[in-house]
């Protein structure tokens, strides 16, 4: 390795992976819900946010419409 480096003469490129890059969120999940991925990222050897995002991104791909009923307030 060198002591310096010349920036000026370097050619530098765009960032292949900034298209992959995610975004940090809060979301508020049922207890029960963070505990089943849980328990399969314990199984499954991949971390639970990486199995929750997969979750999601397969919803998305299938165009998953969640069945959630509001109740009208009176």
């Amino acid at each position: 390795m060198r002591k310096e480096y010349n920036l000026k003469d370097m050619k530098f490129k765009s960032n292949p992976y900034v298209s992959k890059l995610k975004k940090s969120v809060t979301i508020r999940l049922d207890l029960d819900v963070i505990e089943y991925f849980k328990n399969l990222s314990t199984e499954l050897d991949t971390p639970y946010q990486t199995l929750v995002n997969d979750y999601l991104k397969n919803c998305k791909d299938q165009k998953l419409i969640p069945k959630t009923i509001w109740k009208k307030m009176a």
